[in-house]
């Protein structure tokens, strides 16, 4: 089946660029060039990935983003430029899984982007894995806790089932870059981060205290012992 991309763009030039690419790379691809009709359109045409500008006409990418992100955990790469940087955190807190700086410096950098984040999940040895409070459900991907489930991003849980799956390991940052996100060169580390972050939010008991999802000072994050 042909995956689909939604481009949420203003930029008229840019958005039937990228479009007339994706199609051209074996993608169906809608583009929309404001912010007030992007979740419409993200309903209507039901896509398999949204590329996400921050700055729109009407409702911010941010906002976009958060929209989104209240009905479904879809792969979000936002747009940004390289001087709206202090946008990329903001963006990944949003729910964004990864940001690209405009102007992209070639299409091959961001459908390799794209692949990555729709690249099947990984196939594991085990169907279940047990991490404190969490039963982390590996082949119906669901995690839930006291019986209850943790509505996680396909990405979310991803990364947590790397680091539940080698409990005595600490990952470095750039090992779960190549893991997790699949970059098999240098990128921002801040994306992990984040979603770490965004992780122990909807894991943890105290996000400030956590006992789940670990970090190990100056090395980068490990699964908690218990």
């Amino acid at each position: 089946m042909t995956q689909k991309v939604l481009v949420v763009e203003d930029e008229l030039l840019l958005n039937q660029q990228l479009t007339d690419l994706l199609e051209n790379a074996g993608y169906e691809a809608v583009g929309v060039t404001d912010g007030n009709s992007a979740f419409a359109a993200f309903q209507d045409f039901n896509p398999d990935l949204v590329l996400l500008d921050v700055m729109l006409p009407g409702k911010t990418g941010i906002e976009v983003c958060r929209e989104i992100r209240t009905v479904s955990g879809v792969p979000i790469i936002m747009l940004t430029a390289k001087t709206e940087d202090e946008h990329v955190v903001e963006g990944l807190e949003a729910g964004a899984d990864d940001y690209i700086l405009k102007p992209m410096p070639s299409f091959k950098v961001l459908q390799a982007r794209i692949e990555a984040r729709l690249r099947p999940m990984r196939q594991s040895e085990v169907s279940e894995l047990i991490l404190g409070p969490l039963v982390i459900d590996v082949l119906g991907h669901e995690v839930r806790r006291d019986g209850v489930r943790v509505p996680l991003t396909p990405l979310e849980f991803n990364l947590l089932q790397t680091l539940a799956e080698a409990p005595k390991q600490v990952f470095k940052r750039e090992d779960l870059l190549k893991k997790v996100w699949g970059y098999h060169y240098d990128a921002d580390t801040r994306l992990v981060n984040v979603h770490v972050q965004r992780l122990r939010s909807k894991i943890e008991d105290d996000p400030d205290n956590p006992k789940i999802v670990v970090t190990e000072r100056g090395v980068g994050y490990k699964a908690g012992q218990f």
